[in-house]
This record gives C-alpha cells, sequence and structure tokens, in this order.
C-alpha cells in the first residue's frame, strides 16, 4: 500500500475491498466468540418438548420426545380443541467445581399448549410412552369426521 501511495499507482478500490473483508473478519471472530462460550448468550428454541402433530380420518396423533421423563412425572390434559402436555425435566448436577463449555439441554418445568384443527372426543384419548416418545391419540368428534355424500 505505501508503494501505490508513494509512486500515486492507482488502487482501482482495492483499500474498500480489504476493508469490507477486514470488518467480515472481525464480525466472524465475534461470532466465534459467541459460540465458543463468549459474553454472548446462545439462541435457544424455547420448546420442549418437540412435537408432531398428525391426523387420519379418524385421529389426530400427538407425539412429543420426552427423554428421561417417566410416564408417572406427566401431566396431560385434552379439551375439546386442544392437548396441554406439562411436567418438569430434571437433569442431575455436575457438581460445584464444574466449569460447562457447551450446555444445551436445560432442566426445569416445561408446558406445551396445543391446538387441535378439529374437535375431539376426549372420553376416547389414549397415551404411550415409550423410549422417552410419548405417543397420543386423540379421535376426532363425530361432528368433526369428513362425510362421504353420495351424488344422486
Amino acid at each position: 500500500m505505501f508503494y501505490r501511495k508513494l509512486f500515486n499507482i492507482p488502487t482501482w478500490g482495492l483499500n474498500r475491498s480489504f476493508r469490507d473483508f477486514d470488518r467480515l473478519r472481525r464480525q466472524m471472530d465475534e461470532l466465534y466468540g459467541a459460540l465458543s462460550g463468549g459474553n454472548l448468550p446462545m439462541p435457544t428454541a424455547g420448546v420442549f418438548p418437540l412435537t408432531n402433530v398428525t391426523e387420519d380420518t379418524e385421529n389426530y396423533y400427538v407425539r412429543a420426545e420426552l427423554p428421561g421423563i417417566k410416564s408417572g412425572e406427566l401431566d396431560i390434559q385434552v379439551t375439546s380443541e386442544g392437548i396441554s402436555l406439562s411436567g418438569e425435566r430434571k437433569i442431575a448436577e455436575e457438581g460445584d467445581n464444574v466449569k460447562y463449555h457447551r450446555r444445551e439441554r436445560d432442566a426445569g418445568k416445561f408446558s406445551r399448549l396445543i391446538n387441535l384443527p378439529g374437535k375431539v372426543d376426549v372420553n376416547k384419548v389414549e397415551a404411550f410412552m415409550e423410549n422417552g416418545i410419548l405417543k397420543v391419540t386423540i379421535p376426532k368428534s363425530e361432528a368433526a369426521k369428513p362425510r362421504q355424500i353420495t351424488v344422486q
């Protein structure tokens, strides 16, 4: 750079390009510092448990990932329009002198309210827990089921 300025050789905007790369490098350094335990907190989804809701002609199905939670620790309530899953996720403490390098598993109380697209029959709901996956089968009410109409 000094040589170009000394002999008045045009740079054709090279300085600007290098400044842009330098700015990008600083931003990447800040991002890396934040992701590797720097001052900025890691963003989290804030939603637990992760769920899938599907349906067929007869039922709605709610599948939720609940690793480490026993079925007796869950509170499942179904209304005519939705389902509520709540409980508490407990994670064993690592100790007082432990320094975390990454902490993605949160402990604490959770509650998910999931609205269903149609009315349900709350008296016939079934729930099963297997390998940390909760599966709730929620039958549709007769009024919500599609009716086959024959054309005459």
